[in-house]
């Protein structure tokens, strides 16, 4: 199982973040060994004293794909689902401002968050989803899908030029704006309309 994320795509954070718009979908790799088993506690890795939460929505591939024309793309994916991809800011300045890869910041162990999966077809349209991060039980994260620079199909047949996707596979398809720092006693719970998707301690 591979997870792929897509950066920057949300005007707004890339704005809070003073990062250049880019003229094409930012992607990185997370390992399996990301994943946070399910109901257990994230723990802030000893080496970063700046972890962020950034919630996303995520896509399930379904079946087997290599050079998918965009209007064929919604037949890799059934479901949509919510979750976290944990960055360690501090590490992830320090590496690019020396032009080097982000993974130690981005691929640690357990920081993927994936939580429960929906049908897509219980929504009326994919491009109008809201979906929210909640902090202790405050709102700290809301997006929604319309503000996605590349829709959910633009970026199952972009990644697809590059890596087969395979069933099983998930993407991360970028966070909005809001993204700020966890603390340990944490609670964080995310919300795809008013469906619960996640919810997971801090430590």
């Amino acid at each position: 199982m591979k997870i792929i994320c897509i950066g920057r795509n949300y005007t707004d954070h890339i704005s809070e973040l003073n990062n250049e718009r880019p003229s094409e979908p930012v992607i990185f790799l997370k390992p399996d060994t990301a994943v946070l088993p399910k109901k257990n506690p994230f723990y802030i890795p000893e080496f970063s004293n700046d972890v962020h939460h950034e919630v996303e929505i995520l896509v399930k591939i379904c079946k087997v794909g290599r050079y998918i024309n965009e209007k064929f793309a919604h037949k890799y994916y059934e479901e949509i689902g919510l979750g976290i991809d944990f960055t360690a800011r501090d590490l992830q300045n320090e590496l690019k401002s020396k032009g080097l890869p982000w993974e130690k910041a981005k691929a640690f162990d357990h920081s993927a968050i994936i939580g429960s999966f929906l049908p897509k077809k219980s929504f009326e349209s994919l491009e109008n989803v809201n979906f929210e991060l909640r902090s202790n039980g405050t709102v700290v994260q809301a997006g929604n899908t319309s503000l996605m620079l590349w829709k959910i199909d633009e970026i199952i047949a972009y990644i697809s030029q590059f890596f087969t996707l395979k069933k099983g596979d998930i993407i991360f398809t970028g966070t909005p704006k809001g993204v700020a720092a966890v603390k340990d006693g944490d609670v964080l719970e995310g919300y795809i309309e008013n469906n619960q998707m996640f919810k997971i301690q801090v430590k």
